[in-house]
């Protein structure tokens, strides 16, 4: 039975919760891209391809990988390397020939299982290589197999030879990188001039000596030493190695992938390198690139040594033992993390922000919100991400502006953004603090960005950003599957050494994260492209979040990655079960999206609870102090925090929130509507253990209230005065003034809520004599009829000025702006100014193409 019709029954037998775990875990179906996956033929199918089966392994740990391509090796032993797959020993071009290579059947390349679990010792080790082989088996990177034989996918049997350090065959060498004469050249060496007629005879009787491991270990035992320190290099991998014996047939500039290769004249100058090449025991692979066959170094290697693969992490050594009390503070920056979180939400609620024309939320708008939550700058942008990220809040586009008449044709601006609470944002404010975390936290472990991190030093930091670290996720979940498996009581050190092990043993579990890791001169383990700096920042996003403190997880950073290992990162931007009633408890309302993921249900729900243990029920009392201070243990609930927050301001967070009562902010509630007696009702029901209030706080605030309003601030457009009280009386009874809405606030004084010209027009009309005064008690004159005359408009080049971008020279003053032009009196203006700005405004109208209406845009990173 083949492969494909064995995995097309086994995929039969299995229940619909395994089948959606496996289409999960390979990205089904927007993996399989425009093609329909409709029977298990078609998904066996698609499952045995390369693109799929990489996307296995690369969820794998490293000591799943490394079992894999030891297993791979047995089979490349025991039956050979396998024919086909490398695109590269192909022809590139239509024009060219290609010999048709048969596909890889896995079944005819099976490995005897006992022969694998010999590997390890009996006992621990060797029950953990069976659980390995199990877990391989239910996510097909083993294939369906008859009773104690292992199958692998194709992929790494056409790879197993680089796995395990081997280069390509002789035969696809010499096949892909010499013509004819260089072929009969290296026969000729080898076995004497004249001994091959033709290329396939020649290249038949190289492959038929370098297969015969005692013939290539009689051939190398002549060999020079510099020969010899070659091989030493290359027989245990990578079989390359840089060189400049050989040159392209037409010359470097076409040594293509497809180019073939000859000699150079005078050889490469090294002894070792051209006695090797020459007998065809290097041969080029590239340009100024040259190859060990595989049969060259299978014979020279030592056979006596059995594989011998990690199935576990090498342990920590850079570990602290944790303080007591440990996770109480993890459970206390939880805590400060919903409230923040809840604070800079509100603000966006009370006044939303803007959103810039190139992404993203101004500065100032970003700093306005801090200030208002009390929090940092960089935290508030971290809030804002994961708000919108985890749905609660969005931007909406503002409505667009009506179309002026008589510009039909012209292109309406496109409307403006600002981001505000969705509609989700009402019941998650209502809900305890676990709950208002719970979404906070599942967005954070899926968001593929490390929101936080910065790499440009010169860009100015904004938040709303679009996520787009395809790493980030892979980082964040192999940071915490590290961080789990420290020793119990021990935290993780913040030295240097604890970065590189972490990060070692973070791509040990997301082996996606090599491609970062390098070694230093001394060959300690570095990171690259900053991949160190976005750890860093991950863990400070961790700490903040209540996930890890002193180095270690916390009990909800250990919920939240089971919540990563359970599959949650194929589901994003939304978690299923992380949105739903945020309170909620246990497995209650987690949606029916969870029915046939039982895995991802159990880790929502173990998050949930791990929050809700951690988070106590908010406080809805306060103890007042004597000091004018109101002490909330815990996180207070939301009506206590709406109240004290009215009446007072966050002094400081912790284990507790404090608040500072002064007259100021006393003041303030009185502003916005309360009265003395009820903010002392209020504060007096929310005292503690149902105490008084302490005599100085409600002194205070009596005596605010006593003196509150006594000045008043009336609003008008303007007023009307006269020394005649009668004549007063009689103005604000006319009945023809009704329109001015007058109000007595003095025997002399009247105020009108209608501008000065609109009301002296009216007085005058009524038939009162009245005449304007200006603010500073001049009688003001009414101005002449202007007389009518032509002015010719000056040349369009003296007014570009008005339209340009760049700024002006230093010793240039700005002329005024047409339309906007300053008042008459003002200050800093000269009759120059005055005639010139009157000449400005008597020009005849200018095109639209060329008129005052578009002013020089700021750049996207002002604030």
């Amino acid at each position: 039975m083949n492969a494909r019709t064995a995995l097309v029954k086994w995929l039969g037998t299995l229940d619909p919760l395994r089948l959606t775990a496996l289409l999960e875990e390979r990205d089904l179906p927007l993996a399989a891209g425009y093609r329909r996956i409709t029977t298990l033929r078609e998904l066996a199918e698609h499952l045995l391809t390369d693109e799929s089966v990489g996307q296995g392994l690369m969820a794998s740990t490293a000591g799943e990988l490394e079992l894999l391509a030891s297993i791979a090796a047995l089979a490349l032993e025991r039956h050979g390397p396998a024919a086909g797959g490398e695109a590269e020993d192909g022809p590139r071009y239509p024009w060219q020939q290609r010999k048709p290579v048969p596909p890889v059947e896995p079944a005819d390349r099976l490995v005897p299982e006992r022969d694998v679990l010999s590997w390890f010792e009996p006992g621990e080790k060797r029950q953990r290589a069976e659980h390995t082989l199990t877990r391989l088996r239910e996510r097909a990177l083993l294939l369906p197999a008859p009773k104690g034989r292992l199958a692998l996918p194709p992929l790494l049997h056409v790879r197993a030879a680089g796995f395990d350090g081997y280069g390509r065959t002789v035969d696809r060498l010499l096949t892909s990188d010499y013509n004819a004469p260089e072929v009969k050249g290296i026969a000729g060496s080898l076995f004497g001039e004249g001994a091959a007629r033709t290329r396939d005879q020649a290249q038949e009787l190289i492959t038929a000596l370098l297969a015969d491991p005692a013939r290539v270990r009689a051939l190398v035992a002549d060999a020079p030493v510099r020969a010899l320190e070659l091989l030493d290099h290359l027989v245990p991998g990578p079989p390359l190695l840089r060189t400049h014996c050989f040159t392209g047939r037409y010359g470097s500039q076409y040594a293509g992938p497809d180019a073939k290769y000859v000699f150079r004249e005078g050889g490469s100058g090294d002894e070792g390198t051209d006695w090797l090449a020459v007998r065809g025991l290097l041969i080029p692979s590239g340009h100024d690139l040259v190859q060990l066959p595989y049969e060259v170094a299978r014979a020279l290697r030592d056979a006596g040594a059995a594989p011998s693969p990690r199935l576990e992490p090498e342990p920590f050594t850079a570990t602290a033992p944790l303080p007591s009390g440990w996770e109480g503070e993890g459970g206390t920056a939880a805590a400060a993390a919903a409230w923040r979180a809840e604070l800079v939400l509100r603000a966006l609620a009370a006044q939303p922000v803007a959103i810039r024309k190139a992404g993203g939320i101004a500065v100032r708008d970003t700093r306005r919100l801090a200030k208002a939550a009390g929090a940092d700058e960089a935290d508030t942008r971290l809030w804002l991400d994961l708000a919108v990220n985890a749905g609660l809040a969005a931007p909406l586009d503002d409505e667009p502006a009506p179309a002026s008449r008589g510009h039909r044709n012209l292109k309406a601006p496109k409307p403006s953004a600002r981001l505000l609470p969705s509609d989700r944002y009402d019941a998650w404010a209502a809900a305890p603090a676990a709950g208002k975390l719970l979404p906070l936290l599942a967005a954070w472990a899926v968001v593929p960005a490390v929101l936080s991190h910065w790499p440009d030093p010169d860009e100015t930091p904004v938040a709303l950003i679009s996520p787009q670290d395809e790493d980030a996720v892979t980082l964040r979940t192999g940071v915490l599957r590290a961080l789990a498996v420290l020793p119990d009581g021990h935290g993780l050190t913040g030295n240097a050494r604890g970065f590189t092990e972490l990060l070692s043993l973070a791509a040990w579990f997301q082996p996606a994260l090599r491609a970062h890791l390098a070694a230093d001169a001394t060959g300690e383990v570095t990171g690259l492209d900053g991949v160190l700096d976005r750890m860093a920042a991950t863990l400070t996003e961790a700490a903040l979040l209540g996930v890890v403190a002193h180095g270690a997880l916390t009990p909800a950073g250990r919920a939240l990655c089971r919540l990563l290992e359970a599959g949650a990162a194929h589901h994003y931007p939304a978690v299923p079960g992380a949105g739903a009633d945020p309170s909620a408890r246990g497995s209650e309302g987690l949606g029916e999206d969870l029915a046939l993921r039982p895995t991802l249900a159990d880790a929502v729900t173990t998050l949930r609870e791990e929050l809700y243990e951690a988070l106590p029920e908010p406080s809805d009392k306060a103890r007042f102090q004597s000091d004018l201070t109101a002490t909330v243990t815990g996180a207070p609930a939301p009506a206590l925090a709406d109240l004290l927050s009215a009446v007072g301001d966050i002094e400081s967070e912790g284990h507790a929130v404090v608040w500072r009562i002064t007259a100021t902010s006393i003041r303030r509630a009185l502003d916005a509507g309360w009265s003395a007696d009820e903010l002392l009702d209020r504060l007096t029901a929310a005292s503690e253990r149902d105490t008084p209030l302490p005599q100085p706080l409600a002194y205070t605030i009596k005596d605010t209230a006593r003196t509150h309003g006594q000045l008043k601030v009336v609003r008008s457009a303007c007023c009307i005065r006269s020394d005649d009280t009668a004549l007063i009386a009689e103005v604000a009874q006319a009945r023809g003034l009704t329109k001015l809405r007058l109000r007595r606030i003095a025997p002399t004084v009247l105020i009108s809520t209608a501008p000065p010209e609109e009301t002296l027009s009216a007085l005058r009309t009524a038939g009162y004599a009245a005449t304007q005064e200006a603010e500073t008690g001049t009688t003001l004159l009414d101005a002449p009829p202007p007389t009518e005359h032509r002015a010719s408009c000056p040349p369009w080049t003296r007014h570009t000025a008005h339209m340009s971008p760049h700024p002006m020279a230093p010793h240039q003053a700005p002329a005024p702006w047409p339309g906007r032009l300053p008042r008459r009196g003002s200050g800093g203006r000269s009759d120059s100014d005055w005639k010139l700005a009157a000449h400005t405004l008597a020009c005849p109208a200018l095109p639209p193409a060329v008129g005052f209406g578009r002013l020089p845009e700021s750049s996207p990173n002002s604030a």
